[in-house]
């Protein structure tokens, strides 16, 4: 199966009619989602067991957002089939069996619920797929309203849609109070929770970053150039669109659906250096791709960008779900530019994995010595006990040059082509997880960050000296995080760094930040130990 395909497909336009009246009636707030309590009476029809109902739950909702729209609902129904024909229930069982022939399942009282409910029935129209779409709630709204007031918990349908919600009502005001989008990152936005998971690719240029994009999505994507020379010299995000286009940087940054209005921080220098290339693609339905232009080495990197790119990536490095820092056999080197870019990684550790690509360019041989020198160069730079995890491979279109790597080479480029697109399957499937994972991090460093500013804003005089005492505490910015860290009993590791920290601080006021406001901090505490957990087991399975 391909990334991020579907397995339920394959059925009849009959069957699909049965399917969305179905849905239609399964979905008791008509919003395109079926909850854990739609399901459990709707399911219930069904007569299968609770083991085996928590099992079709379990892998219709694979990607663990708490509710099932409706390519999986039909997944659902389909795994209910093949239990009732006693089939075993496994990820496997829908690729196994031909989904053309299978039926829709035996659900008791069903034609007589719908013939009553007939005249209420709302249909859902399907999009050019042939699937209904979701209408997720009006959530951007929560966003926009100038007021605080609190926003219901019936309208929280999904896991996603329970952290907007905390974030809004909890966490928001935090960082609002104490500057922390001037600091550390800019406020979310409804578009931040609802974003696919992207994938940044990394590396000097010419490793075949823009061609490795090319090789997964099988076809170029618009604005795409290739060559030996510093071609890629933009960041650019490709995406699933009705149509191929690319769109200019300024435009993408402003547009209110889309995760990128953190970027006008970089200023216009750096959004003319970025583009969103669109296209319709079904990899692109469930993964975006962030192209970046060549790390530059030597002399190069001297000439100064016009734009902080480390600062850049460090953005993005908070946004994305895998980072893949590419290398080929002939540029191992880590410039000083490169090592910049890898130290701004920092935090992001669990998603970075490293591809040594166009490995079939030496034989085997010079390949135990090419990966021998680039582990020497990377444990100079990643600071981590770990072994950081090698894909070798050559990603391109062409085939393996079996005549330098031989047949052993040719069957290892195989298996580790295999492991990474195993790694980017599993994409899809953790990004829920990954944002809550984004969520509770960010939610830390905002509290750290407060305790800083509040010890800060203590710290300095009532009236008189206060230019002095500010000099003071910036100068010994190190000492005072070790002060709010013994006090606080915070972690060494969540402070943020001292010397980005002073530069921002320098352009402030203390004396005009809020004082430590002790309630807003127990929120954020009770979030984190209360509310959160209670989300998620409010959307987990509901056969648990």
């Amino acid at each position: 199966m391909e990334i991020g395909q579907h397995p339920a497909s394959g059925y009849s336009k009959e069957h699909q009619k049965t399917y969305q009246e179905w849905f239609a009636f399964a979905d008791s707030d008509g919003d395109g989602r079926i909850t854990g309590p739609d399901a459990i009476k709707f399911f219930a029809m069904s007569k299968l067991p609770r083991a085996d109902l928590k099992k079709v739950w379990a892998i219709a909702d694979s990607k663990r957002q708490g509710y099932l729209g409706f390519s999986e609902f039909v997944t659902a129904m389909q795994l209910v089939s093949l239990a009732q024909a006693e089939n075993e229930i496994t990820q496997d069982s829908l690729k196994r069996n031909d989904l053309g022939s299978l039926n829709p399942p035996a659900m008791d009282d069903l034609d007589a619920l719908l013939a009553k409910s007939k005249h209420h029935t709302k249909r859902v129209d399907p999009d050019i797929d042939g699937f209904p779409q979701a209408q997720s709630p009006a959530t951007s709204q929560w966003f926009s309203s100038k007021s605080s007031k609190k926003i219901p918990l019936t309208a929280v349908t999904s896991v996603i849609d329970g952290l907007k919600k905390l974030y809004i009502e909890k966490l928001k005001p935090l960082e609002v109070s104490y500057k922390f989008n001037d600091f550390v990152s800019p406020l979310l936005t409804n578009s931040d929770f609802d974003a696919k998971p992207m994938v940044m690719l990394l590396g000097q240029y010419s490793t075949g970053k823009t061609t490795f994009i090319k090789h997964l999505l099988r076809t170029s994507y618009p604005g795409a150039h290739i060559g030996p020379e510093p071609t890629t010299d933009r960041f650019v995000v490709v995406m699933s669109g009705p149509d191929e286009r690319t769109i200019p940087g300024n435009t993408i940054a402003v547009q209110a659906d889309m995760p990128f209005s953190g970027l006008t921080t970089f200023g216009t220098a750096f959004l003319s250096k970025f583009e969103c290339s669109q296209m319709p693609h079904p990899l692109l339905e469930h993964i975006t791709f962030v192209d970046t232009p060549g790390v530059l080495s030597g002399e190069k990197q001297r000439t100064q960008r016009s734009y902080d790119f480390t600062g850049v990536t460090s953005w993005f490095a908070a946004k994305c779900d895998l980072i893949l820092l590419l290398f080929d056999p002939h540029k191992l080197d880590i410039s000083d530019e490169f090592k910049r870019v890898i130290g701004s990684l920092r935090g992001h550790d669990d998603k970075i994995r490293v591809v040594l690509n166009k490995a079939d360019q030496v034989d085997t041989q010079q390949l135990m010595r090419v990966y021998g020198a680039l582990m020497w160069s990377l444990g100079k730079v990643l600071n981590t006990p770990e072994v950081a995890r090698v894909y070798i491979g050559s990603f391109n279109d062409k085939p393996v040059n079996e005549s330098a790597v031989g047949p052993i080479g040719k069957e290892l480029f195989e298996r580790e082509q295999d492991d990474l697109l195993a790694d980017l399957k599993d994409i899809p499937k953790k990004a829920c997880d990954r944002r809550i994972n984004e969520f509770v991090k960010r939610a830390r460093a905002a509290k750290i960050h407060a305790h800083i500013i509040g010890h800060l804003k203590k710290e300095m005089p009532a009236m008189m000296g206060k230019a002095k005492a500010q000099q003071r505490l910036i100068d010994n910015l190190e000492n005072e995080f070790a002060k709010v860290q013994r006090e606080q009993h915070l972690p060494a590791g969540d402070f943020p760094y001292v010397e980005h920290f002073r530069d921002v601080l320098g352009g402030y006021s203390i004396d005009k930040f809020e004082k430590i406001k002790p309630k807003m901090v127990q929120a954020v505490d009770d979030m984190l130990g209360y509310d959160i957990p209670e989300l998620l087991k409010n959307f987990r399975n509901p056969y648990e």
